[in-house]
């Protein structure tokens, strides 16, 4: 009866949030059990009392400077350097550029909308095919939940208890093996489509945009030297970064006026209070998902249809492919961690920087499929490219993800080699 309630509300377009918390609420008042009533407000604040989730507001705002201190289109310069002389320039460039903004950003759906509206313009006035540009920009925010930080690393280590630091670190080779078979997937799709001949920028432009491009830069630097090194835990790395994303985008590009501060607030607030509104809601949902003893459940099925790890992790992957279509990424991770976490570790001795890595790369995979697909509608929002077509053209780049999940799955030292 629990489950049928969820599964109306979620199909009534209720808000997530309220999905979790209102499917708890009501599993109490139908089990009779009215003493949980009393448990439930602890519960339900209990979720967020975790210092770890101050990281998730302070990288939203890091973006939000950025893109409003100019310090996004210092990036993608600084990458013409290195690409931009290659036949079909402007795509590498779109790729180097999020790889950039992915070691800043930590957030897919903001990274899509930033690049799309740098970058597909530019590529269709050079010739491009819109839907081709919009595609590279939405695979590009694939980098993000894997490349740290990522928002994604964050909640899962709140979720596992692990230490975000390391999650962090997990991801790093991860995210070089997909940047580098999207590399190739642009390579091919050159052999087939005639991309414009790129065009390496003179001497003078080159050093302008090493000048302009170094304090943009250094905010991964900050991020993510600020971690590996232990001198800053990621929370304080995050503030550090929003701090120097400020001070640069203000004094040195100029760009960054204190007036647009409130808006830039504003809209830190409300992105931040929605993600942590969720996180509360799942909290006291999860509660209810362990005290009805689901996961063990969950354990003893997934027992009697393999032993075998690797078959395992491709079985969460085809499942939360599926999820991921129809529920929000940062939900569906609070949904299934702590009922598939427990059975990974305890049945299948995997590690759960492992397991988080897949996971996470996974759900964002539902950011670009339909039929929500978040990040294909953003993406068209902004380009004013059909979604669908956005869609079409991004199916040799899913398909170079689905290569990196199988990789990642069969071969855990990919994961764990930095740890």
């Amino acid at each position: 009866m629990t489950f049928l309630f969820f599964t109306i509300l979620l199909f009534c377009a209720v808000p997530i949030a309220l999905v979790l918390a209102l499917t708890a609420l009501w599993y109490i008042a139908t089990s009779g059990n009215n003493v949980l009533f009393d448990s439930y407000p602890q519960q339900l604040f209990g979720a967020i009392e975790n210092y770890g989730l101050l990281a998730i507001p302070l990288f939203m705002l890091t973006g939000e400077l950025m893109n409003e201190g100019g310090l996004t289109t210092r990036l993608i310069n600084m990458a013409r350097i290195f690409v931009g002389g290659f036949r079909g320039g402007l795509a590498y460039i779109n790729l180097v550029a999020n790889m950039m903004m992915a070691a800043i950003m930590g957030s897919a759906a903001s990274q899509i909308a930033i690049m799309s509206r740098a970058m597909v313009p530019a590529m269709e006035k050079e010739g491009y095919s819109g839907a081709y540009a919009a595609a590279i920009t939405a695979a590009g925010g694939l980098l993000s939940p894997i490349i740290p930080p990522s928002m994604l690393f964050v909640l899962f280590g709140v979720l596992a208890q692990v230490p975000i630091a390391e999650m962090f670190i997990a991801g790093i080779v991860p995210g070089l093996i997909m940047a580098g078979l999207f590399f190739i997937v642009i390579v091919l799709v050159g052999l087939v489509q005639e991309y414009p001949p790129g065009e390496w920028p003179d001497r003078q432009k080159m050093k302008e945009y090493v000048l302009m491009g170094v304090p943009a830069g250094l905010i991964p630097l900050v991020i993510i030297g600020g971690i590996l090194t232990g001198l800053a835990t990621p929370t304080e790395s995050a503030a550090l970064a929003s701090l120097a994303a400020l001070l640069i985008g203000k004094y040195i590009y100029k760009d960054l006026k204190f007036s647009h501060m409130p808006e830039i607030l504003r809209r830190t607030a409300l992105n931040s209070g929605m993600v942590i509104m969720l996180i509360s809601a799942a909290g006291v949902f999860g509660w209810v998902v362990v005290y009805e003893q689901i996961p063990q459940a969950a354990a003893a099925w997934i027992s009697s249809q393999t032993s075998d790890p690797f078959v395992f992790m491709l079985m969460v992957v085809g499942v939360l492919i599926l999820v991921g279509m129809v529920i929000d990424g940062i939900a569906a991770l609070i949904l299934v961690v702590p009922i598939l976490l427990p059975i990974a570790q305890q049945q299948f001795d995997i590690s759960a920087y492992q397991f988080g890595v897949v996971v996470c790369l996974t759900l964002v995979m539902g950011l670009l499929t339909p039929p929500v697909g978040a990040g294909l509608f953003i993406g068209s929002s902004m380009t004013g490219i059909p979604p669908m077509q956005i869609f079409r053209a991004l199916l040799p780049f899913l398909l170079a993800t689905l290569v990196t999940l199988v990789l990642l799955s069969g071969v855990p030292e990919l994961v764990l080699v930095l740890l």
